[in-house]
């Protein structure tokens, strides 16, 4: 699963930006969005130190990070390659 920690006032152009994501990653990751205005207290429980995040979790274990959106081919490759 990936969370993708936003920040509470995030544009609605990010909705489509998520659905191209979970598009691009296919049925291997489900996207979560997460707003810190809805679930303040999950998104501060990752410590991440600005937002958008992105957090790879499998089975409640973190197996990948990212500051901002994982939006490149490059970035892409490293959060699968994260999953082997």
């Amino acid at each position: 699963m990936l969370l993708v920690l936003l920040p509470p006032a995030s544009p609605a152009a990010l909705t489509t930006t998520l659905r191209q994501l979970q598009g691009r990653l296919g049925a291997q990751i489900r996207v979560l969005r997460i707003d810190e205005a809805t679930h303040p207290a999950v998104v501060r429980s990752f410590g991440t130190p600005a937002l958008p995040a992105c957090v790879l979790l499998r089975q409640g274990v973190e197996l990948w990070r990212h500051q901002g959106l994982p939006d490149d081919a490059g970035t892409l490759g490293t959060l699968l390659e994260a999953l082997r």
